[in-house]
């Protein structure tokens, strides 16, 4: 597939460079939108009932067609025929007809490269050659799953080669992982615990239930990501934080929260520059990565008025280059505040200042 071929270039030339400006990124936009009309029959399809083709492309990346997430349980959302599906990523929930969602990749290239040009960036700026602990799901139980993918790349590329995976079934084995700490503070190896809300909170119960710390090593560090969708039990983020840091005895600043979609093929991370506090936290894209919030109607919205997050990753070159979600955020001069479906979403589309926006997320 020479047009593919073509397309992976200029995308990987963008994240090794780490750099995309507004005129580049939309010349890169088009052109992918173009081949994804052209290969991607449902999503041509989509476009087609908003005025667009191969031969009528956007102007603007904010007028190029989104598709809801849940239209990949919908239909097969790929630029390749099926028989180059080289894997494929399972999406959360089911349709009504108990079918889940998938997200095919005739190649990884795209997504690893993407995942580890902003890991780097973002959980290991300093370099440090980590012990990766990870309370997500193990990719040999379930290899389906994009966040277990990513932290398996991420352990085997980045890694000490001595980490492991606590979570199993959904359960997780709080005695191996202390174990595994232990062992860890004897090598005297700075760990990265990669853990999703839920396996955290699972976490801290079982330290509370033996009234017990366990201190990570010095230089340590904590990715969460995911929420409580689904779940019984919701627990606030900023008392997940501070539970966090006082039980493992890592800084405030050392717990980072990624956010991602497995219908996405890159992921986002709280600003650098703003850790030191929990409640004020934003999220900031990679280059290749752009939010757009939108009104019911599907009109972009200014800065600081909450909407429904659009996401145009470049490097969904396989699938869809625009995915529109149920979260709800809003765009800040500092990158995206992340609302989530909490209780808020009342707020949709009414207009707030950046301070008065933060301060409704503590």
């Amino acid at each position: 597939m020479p047009a593919a071929a073509a397309l992976d270039a200029r995308i990987l030339a963008a994240i090794g460079a780490y750099a995309l400006d507004d005129g580049a990124f939309l010349d890169l936009a088009r052109a992918l939108f173009a081949h994804q009309v052209e290969a991607n029959a449902p999503y041509a399809a989509f476009a087609r009932t908003q005025g667009f083709d191969a031969n009528r492309l956007p102007g603007g990346i904010e007028r190029i067609p989104a598709v809801p997430a849940a239209a990949f349980k919908e239909a097969r959302l790929a630029a390749f025929p099926p028989e180059r599906t080289a894997t494929w990523f399972e999406t959360s929930g089911t349709t009504t007809h108990g079918l889940s969602g998938r997200h095919e990749f005739d190649t990884t290239r795209l997504y690893e490269a993407a995942l580890l040009a902003s890991f780097d960036r973002m959980l290991i700026a300093d370099g440090a050659r980590l012990r990766y602990l990870n309370l997500v799901p193990d990719p040999r139980e379930r290899p389906h799953s994009s966040l277990g993918f990513m932290m398996d790349v991420v352990a085997r590329r980045r890694g000490d080669g001595a980490g492991g995976w606590y979570l199993h079934a959904d359960v997780l084995d709080a005695d191996a992982f202390a174990g595994a700490v232990r062992r860890a503070r004897d090598d005297g190896a700075a760990v990265c615990v990669a853990t999703t809300a839920f396996a955290l909170v699972a976490l801290l119960d079982a330290l509370a239930e033996r009234s017990a710390d366990l201190a990570l090593p010095a230089g340590s560090r904590v990715m969460e990501t995911g929420g409580f969708k689904g779940r019984a039990r919701v627990v606030d983020r900023a008392a997940l934080y501070r539970e966090t840091s006082a039980r493992l005895a890592v800084p405030i600043g050392a717990i980072v929260a990624e956010y991602g979609m497995t219908e996405l093929s890159s992921q986002y991370y709280d600003d650098p520059s703003g850790r030191d506090t929990i409640e004020r936290r934003v999220k900031v894209a990679p280059p290749w990565l752009r939010p757009i919030v939108v009104d019911g109607d599907g009109r972009p919205v200014p800065h600081g008025v909450v909407g429904a997050i659009r996401h145009i990753d470049l490097a969904n070159r396989g699938s869809v280059i625009a995915v529109e979600t149920e979260d709800l955020g809003a765009l800040v001069p500092a990158g995206l505040v992340l609302l989530g479906r909490e209780q808020g979403a009342e707020l949709r589309g009414c207009s707030l200042d950046a301070e008065t926006l933060l301060a409704r997320r503590g």
